[in-house]
């Protein structure tokens, strides 16, 4: 009987800047119940054997079905280096849609050469050579809206204002920029980092920071800038449906799905040392 699991990797080098995480899942012999979190990002999935397709960016949970008996590569980026699309991603927010509607001939070819790698592991390296050709071909990314997404993350909070100010653009300039490449406004991306922040910190088992009356998961929520854990719980059920303790099952190292994220956590850890914005 095949189990089901679930494993990430870090992506090659050449894609770490554009890159978050890549994975190969596996059904069992039942149907998978998936829940898809927002993260900043789009996400390619590959299921071998079927149609690939490109998972928008997301404001909210997405609950997908995963048949029995699937193997799937799944490729996430961060947010503002999605590969070239067609069309802006605000047009894709909390979309799922094929991918050979995007790319045409091109998703066609790349799902054939998944299907028809001998193993998961030379599939997923078939998705990420293809991916750093369409990137070294496509130009460099938009580098103001890379900076906005750095300035976002949850470790050194910052005003709207003040990141248009520093980027010397307006706040509107910032929020179409954002909208045409990230798929949600700065304020949006910069929620869904804060809680991708607070997930972090969770699976990785790290400890609060120590501040009065704030320890547990209390503490890790402050740590990452919400008033409390009530403020934490609203958002956590407005950007999973469910309540943190549901979400984490009361493990600190792995999801309440049991998969290990370890991959895709540390380096979106690593980002704490980035230094703070100057007023």
């Amino acid at each position: 009987m095949t189990a089901e699991s679930y494993v990430e990797h870090s992506p090659i080098v050449e894609l770490r800047g554009v890159v978050r995480t890549v994975w190969i899942q596996r059904t069992g012999e039942a149907p998978y119940v998936q829940r898809h979190l927002p993260t900043g990002g789009v996400e390619l999935h590959f299921p071998i054997g079927r149609p690939p397709r490109l998972l928008g960016p997301l404001t909210g949970p997405k609950v997908e079905v995963i048949p029995p008996n699937t193997t799937l590569v799944g490729v996430r980026f961060h947010p503002g280096t999605a590969p070239p699309l067609p069309i802006a991603l605000d047009d894709l927010l909390d979309e799922r849609v094929g991918l050979g509607d995007l790319w045409g001939v091109t998703a066609e070819r790349l799902a054939e050469d998944v299907a028809t790698a001998p193993d998961p592991e030379k599939a997923m390296a078939a998705v990420q050579a293809h991916l750093l050709q369409t990137f070294r071909c496509a130009g460099h990314l938009d580098p103001l809206v890379g900076e906005a997404a750095r300035r976002l993350m949850p470790w050194h909070p910052i005003e709207i204002n003040a990141l248009a100010g520093h980027l010397a653009i307006s706040t509107s300039q910032l929020r179409r920029r954002c909208l045409h490449l990230v798929g949600v406004g700065p304020k949006v991306l910069q929620r869904t980092l804060r809680f991708q922040g607070f997930l972090a910190l969770a699976q990785a088992g790290a400890t609060p920071s120590g501040r009065i009356g704030a320890d547990g998961l209390a503490g890790l929520a402050v740590d990452v800038g919400y008033a409390d854990h009530a403020h934490l719980s609203r958002e956590c059920v407005r950007l999973t449906g469910v309540t943190p303790s549901e979400l984490l099952k009361g493990d600190v190292d792995r999801c309440g799905c049991g998969h290990d994220h370890s991959a895709s956590y540390e380096p979106f850890l690593a980002t704490r040392a980035m230094p703070l914005l100057r007023a």
